[in-house]
């Protein structure tokens, strides 16, 4: 088996270390770590249809620049802050799947740091296909 991780997070000088890689792929298979709003360093403002936009570009960059896209993604894990929150998530979710919809789990849960959605995914590409 061929594993490549994928930006392996680097903390700043005197900053504790993010024990993680935005991405691993192996024989395939790419799984990218849970992506929340972040752009330039800190949460995008203005509520949960920012940060789902920002969220879902920052997993769909991660994807393409290991050479996946969209149409690859199997499983999507999403985390919303507040569970009323879905409806809004599901409309900015359509926007970046679609026709294609991967099987997905969606859950209410307390975020590590201030923000209302995190989003995960794997995603395949079989060796012929790349």
């Amino acid at each position: 088996m061929t594993i490549v991780r994928h930006g392996v997070e680097k903390a700043a000088p005197g900053a504790p270390r993010v024990p993680y890689a935005r991405a691993v792929e192996a024989d395939g298979w790419m799984y990218v770590s849970g992506q929340v709003g972040f752009a330039d360093g800190q949460v995008v403002p203005g509520g949960i249809a920012q940060e789902s936009r920002q969220a879902l570009e920052n997993v769909i960059t991660i994807l393409r620049e290991a050479g996946y896209g969209p149409e690859d993604v199997v499983r999507v894990g999403v985390w919303l802050h507040d569970a009323r929150d879905f409806a809004a998530f599901n409309r900015v979710y359509l926007g970046y799947f679609g026709e294609h919809l991967p099987a997905r789990a969606c859950l209410e849960s307390r975020m590590m740091i201030s923000c209302l959605v995190e989003v995960d995914c794997v995603a395949y590409r079989s060796k012929s296909a790349g």
